[in-house]
């Protein structure tokens, strides 16, 4: 078992950011929402403080920070401004990660000096329009041809895609299935072939749109690829799902900081909002849906705190994951909710931030793993089995 004080050090931390989020990021998180705009001027402020390599080794421009420090951070910037959260997150737990643990020193030195200061700005390119949470069907393909491979293909959701410099993909050599033949390689915005399409309008998360990206013909060098692609096995796929373990702690983290900024304004209105002659604080309704709220939250920041310290070879335990992140996905919309609740119709008007928060806590539940996808791969393990979704029977082996 672990322990969850977490010591000065990182308790600084929480307050040092806790400071920088209340101060210079707090006034405009409604602003980015409501038009739809990248907050690039807190991405600039995050760049120039540091922050951007805090997980990023030492040696390639970082502070060599630990899972637990990300998970932290993004849950501070959360409590205030999702979507200066949502920029910190593909910094601290998307590609620069991957790359630091599964590139070579060339492509460590290559990408993730221009990460750290802000330069560069890596997205994600797993999802496809017929591969989702079944990931494995992905059809993008990528066929060696000497010293490049050659891409075709479509992705989708692509977080930040419409801004990125660079696009990490996850493709297959053709003529295999399922996790056979997957690897994964970094593609520069302005290689021919590669094109961007506008960005989605979504429900929440308004401030980092999604945009689809397009391979046609896209030529790669070989040195662009991070995980090499071998038709024979599944090693590929593989690495690649342990090396984004530390995305679903900071997706869970996201949800704490969404939901402890919801309890904080419920907690305060409470007290003032007075009804039949006195603050509503002092019904008992009111005092149990406190209770529960601060109840569930505790709860998920034990999960999300152990999965992000008790690591395997480095990554967080899968199952801890797992679990921590389904219900920490499940919390923030059942206590956003509540919070808007407990503001009755003040909760639903655009004045307050409980409307937005409501909005921005359900799409935790569905990037990064489906709650859904959760509960199978939580009960696999426990099984001991992969379970075939197809055909309904279990495999040997666990995920």
């Amino acid at each position: 078992m672990v322990s969850f004080d977490i010591g000065e050090d990182l308790e600084g931390f929480r307050q040092e950011l806790r400071k920088l989020a209340e101060g210079r990021f707090k006034e405009k998180a409604a602003y980015w929402d409501e038009h739809e705009e990248f907050p690039e001027e807190n991405k600039k402020i995050l760049a120039e403080l540091g922050y951007l390599g805090t997980l990023v080794p030492e040696e390639y421009g970082g502070q060599g920070g630990s899972i637990l420090q990300g998970a932290i951070f993004v849950e501070e910037l959360a409590r205030v401004c999702f979507n200066t959260s949502l920029v910190a997150q593909l910094y601290l737990n998307g590609p620069s990660r991957a790359i630091s643990i599964l590139g070579t020193e060339e492509q460590k030195k290559r990408w993730l000096p221009g990460s750290c200061s802000g330069e560069f700005f890596h997205s994600i390119g797993i999802s496809e329009p017929h591969a989702g949470s079944a990931v494995t069907d992905l059809k993008t393909t990528a066929v060696p041809d000497g010293d490049h491979m050659v891409v075709n293909g479509a992705k989708c959701f692509v977080t930040g895609g419409h801004l990125c410099t660079h696009i990490f993909i996850f493709a297959r050599l053709p003529g295999t299935e399922g996790s056979r033949g997957i690897g994964a390689m970094i593609i520069d915005k302005g290689t021919p072939g590669f094109e961007i399409g506008k960005p989605d309008r979504k429900m929440g998360g308004r401030g980092m749109g999604e945009a689809q990206a397009f391979f046609d013909d896209c030529r790669v060098p070989m040195e662009n690829v991070i995980v090499e692609f071998d038709g024979e096995s599944s090693k590929g796929f593989k690495k690649l799902m342990h090396s984004f373990g530390p995305e679903r702690v900071g997706n869970a983290a996201m949800c704490l900081g969404v939901a402890q900024g919801a309890f904080e304004t419920a907690l305060e209105y409470t007290k003032e909002r007075e009804q039949f002659g006195r603050p509503i604080m002092e019904f008992q309704g009111i005092q149990w849906m406190i209770a529960d709220m601060w109840t569930k939250i505790h709860g998920a920041r034990l999960m999300v705190y152990r999965a992000a310290t008790n690591l395997k070879d480095g990554f967080p335990d899968a199952l801890d994951c797992a679990v921590a992140k389904l219900h920490a996905n499940e919390m923030a919309v059942a206590v956003t909710n509540d919070a808007l609740q407990l503001h009755g119709h003040y909760g639903f008007v655009r004045d307050y931030p409980l409307e937005r928060m409501v909005r921005d806590a359900r799409g935790f539940s569905l990037g990064g793993g489906t709650t859904q996808i959760l509960r199978n791969t939580i009960a696999a393990m426990k099984y001991g089995r992969t379970f075939d979704q197809r055909r309904g029977y279990a495999l040997s082996g666990v995920p």
